[in-house]
């Protein structure tokens, strides 16, 4: 049994733990005017599993009933280990499962259980959330009233509510690419050490928190089972507001989806460094068709990150020599030599002078100095070679109207990348190229790759992407400074 003085997991832990042979088992109960049905539901837990359960958190958000007086009631007359709390505040519903959740974290727990004081979810198949993540094949278990068809609409699930939910689900799925038979279901049970790497706390406090949530788990590749659940609708109440909670869900997964591909503020925990080669249509295929000019050159890729970029060179004849803070995975197979240094420090003696070309693609932007940058690669050029730069454009519409509407904030790509220090408009790029001696002997602007948001979609999708991209190029050619997504440079040297 738990009390408040137990010793709080291990804060500076940095592996994802094991979940132990006899795993901490918690329930946090959410209530809410429950004082009717809330002893009910928790008798209803089987025998088997308050055996061993290690706690049970009934939370109170601040009913206006009897409900803490009811749960306070229960602890007395129950075996159960009950804490029973209630909040001075209505927290929200996702408010309660955020403090609860954390309650878990603070108190070690290893799988902790939603249950909805009213009944709703049946407690007896509580057992079947909690194998999967007892036994570590999942992170995350959802009971689904849809998995057995006919059962949610026997159950007594209204045809509006079924109608919506198979609606909602369909487009959350497709915009996610998840598989989920049900994204709605409030029966839950999560290892709690999944939940400690998400930002519970940046989640919404309404009833969108359980597809927030989702979307989290998604994001950070956790693994997510559905178990088939029975469907019950009695007399309770439903506080939801059904076309408010349409909307914010709606909302929620198009910018996750919009986040996910380098639109809408905000920085997720769980968003990955992997950049992406824009080989069709974006920079990195001008940069290629300029490479492919010359004949088996020996190019120093500046700020070759995994690599990826340097391969596709030396596929086409190229020499490529990578140059970076640090040598990731996989480097060492995609370059023929690879030198590691910090881009905001003097760079190495031996660089000078040794290479035809030089690649500084979507690098300058990145670090605090890039004229001192652009300087010291250009010093890296044999007679007659010349620098490929390409940066991104803060002119573009997207950060524009993103600074004009007050909401300035880094994505995880794009113009707005997190990793951005300096920023760049044709002007003044074209102004530091000048200033570092160098002459521009070609230039090149693509727009925004609006291609790359058909990945993984449906056909419907990759139309609408196609389209978006094809009118985007000619608004590129037609105003470049306000279309244009990347600025493209070949420089020589003066």
């Amino acid at each position: 049994m738990l009390d408040p003085t137990d010793p709080i997991t291990d804060p500076g832990a940095t592996e994802t733990p094991a979940v132990s042979p006899t795993p901490r088992v918690g329930v946090l109960v959410v209530a809410y005017n429950a004082a009717s049905t809330l002893a009910a539901t928790l008798s209803r837990l089987p025998a088997s599993f308050t055996e061993r359960v290690d706690h049970v958190m009934v939370c109170d958000d601040a009913s206006t009933d009897d409900t803490y007086a009811v749960g306070l009631a229960v602890k007395e007359a129950s075996p159960l280990p009950i804490t029973v709390v209630r909040r001075e505040h209505n927290l929200g519903y996702g408010g309660n499962q955020k403090a609860g959740y954390a309650w878990a974290i603070d108190h070690g727990l290893d799988i902790v259980v939603l249950l909805h004081a009213d009944g709703q979810y049946a407690p007896e198949e509580i057992e079947r959330l909690v194998g999967p993540l007892a036994s570590g094949t999942a992170d995350a278990v959802f009971g689904s009233r849809m998995m057995v068809k006919g059962q949610a609409r026997a159950g007594g699930m209204p045809a509006y509510k079924f109608v919506g939910n198979r609606i909602l689900t369909s487009f959350q799925n497709r915009l996610t690419g998840a598989q989920l038979s049900e994204w709605h279901s409030g029966y839950r049970a999560y290892r709690v050490d999944a939940l400690n790497d998400l930002p519970l706390a940046a989640y919404s406090d309404g009833f969108d928190f359980d597809t927030e949530i989702i979307l989290g788990l998604l994001a950070a590749e956790k693994r997510i089972v559905e178990v088939a659940i029975p469907t019950y609708y009695g007399d309770e109440i439903c506080y939801v507001n059904g076309l408010s909670y349409a909307r914010d869900v709606s909302a929620d997964v198009v910018r996750h989806w919009a986040n996910a591909r380098g639109f809408g503020g905000g920085i997720s925990s769980t968003e990955t460094d992997t950049y992406a080669l824009k080989e069709e249509y974006g920079s990195h295929a001008v940069l290629l068709r300029w490479l492919c000019e010359r004949p088996s050159a020996r190019v120093l890729d500046a700020g070759c990150f995994d690599g990826r970029f340097a391969d596709l060179a030396r596929q086409r004849g190229h020499h490529v020599t990578g140059l970076d803070r640090q040598k990731l995975d996989g480097v060492a197979q995609r370059v023929d030599a690879f030198i590691e240094a910090d881009l905001n420090e003097p760079l190495p003696l031996a660089l000078q002078g040794a290479f035809d070309v030089v690649v500084a693609g979507d690098i300058l932007e990145h670090v605090v100095e890039p004229h001192s940058l652009l300087s010291e690669l250009t010093r890296a050029l044999r007679p007659g070679g010349e620098v490929l730069v390409s940066v991104p454009n803060f002119g573009h519409w997207y950060p524009r109207g993103r600074t004009a509407l007050g909401k300035f904030d880094y994505d995880q790509r794009g113009p707005l990348d997190r990793g951005h220090l300096r920023f760049f408009t044709r002007d003044s790029i074209e102004a530091l190229i000048g200033n570092c001696g160098l002459r521009i002997t070609d230039r090149a602007t693509v727009g925004t790759p609006f291609d790359m948001l058909a990945a993984g979609g449906s056909r419907v999708r990759e139309r609408v992407a196609s389209g978006a991209a094809r009118t985007d190029r000619m608004a590129t050619r037609v105003w470049p400074r306000l279309f244009g997504y990347q600025f493209l440079y070949r420089l020589e040297v003066m």
